[in-house]
């Protein structure tokens, strides 16, 4: 049995006080119901009525109001620098998750993007960083798919 239950997202600068964290990877903050360790060490069982995708800074909410901070956890990624308006197209034409900053992309360390970016004349740097990619086009947070209406496809 799980530590703690929540089944509420406070969403990232509408709380404050948080009294434990999780450290996830991208990927982990992608969930519906989940089992996860606290920094703490206590378990929290998630439960969630859709899945959803977590931002760094969001929270979940326990049933005592009490509040669980989600925090973005350092992961291999690849720091790409170069020009980076021609190197945006070409990783959000596959797809691919980006974080978009000033002066570099960063995305999750995949050798065959890399390699074609390179091609493409990027300096392509293997790091360890947090990971926060800009939501998808449609505000779901993910690139998976997206909703045209009534209808809905994945790509």
């Amino acid at each position: 049995m799980a530590d703690f239950t929540s089944q509420i997202i406070r969403k990232a600068g509408t709380w404050t006080g948080a009294f434990a964290q999780c450290v996830l990877t991208y990927e982990e903050r992608f969930l519906r119901r989940k089992v996860i360790k606290t920094a703490q060490g206590k378990t929290l069982l998630v439960d969630l009525a859709h899945t959803v995708s977590l931002d760094h800074g969001d929270a979940f909410e326990l049933p005592d109001l009490r509040l669980i901070e989600v925090t973005a956890a350092e992961e291999p990624l690849l720091q790409i620098t170069g020009d980076l308006v021609q190197l945006a197209w070409h990783i959000g034409n596959r797809h691919t998750p980006c974080q978009l900053e000033p002066d570099r992309l960063l995305i999750q360390s995949d050798p065959v993007i890399g390699h074609m970016l390179e091609h493409l004349g990027a300096t392509v740097t293997s790091i360890n960083a947090q990971f926060t990619p800009e939501g998808g086009a449609y505000g779901h947070g993910r690139t998976h798919s997206h909703d045209h209406g009534a209808t809905a496809h994945d790509h």
